[in-house]
Order: C-alpha cells, then sequence, then structure tokens
C-alpha cells in the first residue's frame, strides 16, 4: 500500500507494522536477531535498513544502519549507545594497529567498521539491532569485552574516528 511521506521521494510502502519504507526497499527480507548473519540487506525489527558488506581490504567489515530519519532511533540515548558500539569495534583496532576510515558515523545512516576476526558479526549486529529495541546490555558487554582486551577506549565525549 503507497503511502505520503514528507521526506526523502516516496513512494513509500507499510511492512509489516514497521515504519514506512521506501519502495526500493520493500522486499528486503526481515533480519531476525537470533538468525544467522551474512553480508546482504535486511529490513531490522525497529524498520532500519541494514546493510553488511563482504570483509574488504584491509580485512574489515562496513554495516551500514539507516532509519531514514525515524525519530525513535534518533534519540541521544541510542545515539551514545551506538557509538559505544563502535567504539568497542574501534578498540580492536586499535590493539591490531590498523588505521582506516571513520569507525562511526551518527545520524540518520550510521556506519560502523568490524575487523574480522574481533568481535563476532553476529554478535554486533545482536547488539546493533538491541540498542535499536531499546537493550543497551549486548553493546556495554561488547565495550566491556573490548576494554579488558585493548585497555580503555575513547569515551562518549570523544572524537570517534580512525586515521
Amino acid at each position: 500500500m503507497a503511502i505520503e511521506h514528507n521526506g526523502i521521494a516516496g513512494p513509500y510502502f507499510e511492512y509489516d507494522g514497521l515504519p514506512a519504507l521506501h519502495a526500493v526497499d520493500q522486499d528486503l527480507p526481515l533480519i531476525h536477531p537470533y538468525a544467522p548473519v551474512a553480508p546482504g540487506r535486511y529490513v531490522t525489527p525497529g524498520g532500519g535498513r541494514l546493510t553488511i558488506r563482504p570483509p574488504g581490504e584491509p580485512a574489515h567489515i562496513r554495516i551500514t544502519l539507516d532509519h531514514l530519519g525515524c525519530p525513535a532511533q534518533l534519540t541521544d540515548e541510542k545515539n551514545t549507545a551506538y557509538k559505544r558500539l563502535a567504539l568497542a569495534a574501534e578498540g580492536h583496532c586499535v590493539h591490531a594497529g590498523c588505521r582506516h576510515r571513520a569507525a562511526y558515523a551518527d545520524g540518520m545512516l550510521r556506519i560502523f567498521e568490524v575487523r574480522t576476526g574481533s568481535i563476532a558479526l553476529a554478535a554486533f549486529v545482536r547488539a546493533a539491532l538491541a540498542v535499536e529495541l531499546g537493550d543497551f546490555t549486548p553493546t556495554d558487554r561488547l565495550l566491556q569485552e573490548t576494554e579488558a582486551l585493548a585497555g580503555p577506549v575513547r569515551q562518549e565525549g570523544d572524537q570517534a574516528s580512525g586515521g
């Protein structure tokens, strides 16, 4: 069913009770938090679009999470939790001595870089989906595990970017 939307050019479609999706996203599969995780493009339980790219050079998986400006996903609390999740991934990169583009971009389109062999892809994706649904426990656990391995990572007020 096409609906009107005042944001990005439509048409938009209702999708299983989630926020409206752009027409190009209407055939994406819904990713379940406990389903196997593989590269691809998905609709998340909170109505976002999740893209997992295969490992690139130098062995990083790029994960993007797009919420098309859904105000429920752009709260300060969730932005801070997503940043902690990015810092958990970045801590592994710092520990390994690698440098790459920014590990995190805030806002409607969040971009994460996860070093292959550091945080399990399924654990990272599940933590991102949990934040979307308001549960910050998996993110905090991943950050604690990273700090146990690599030492303290930058805090929320610090600049998060790779060099």
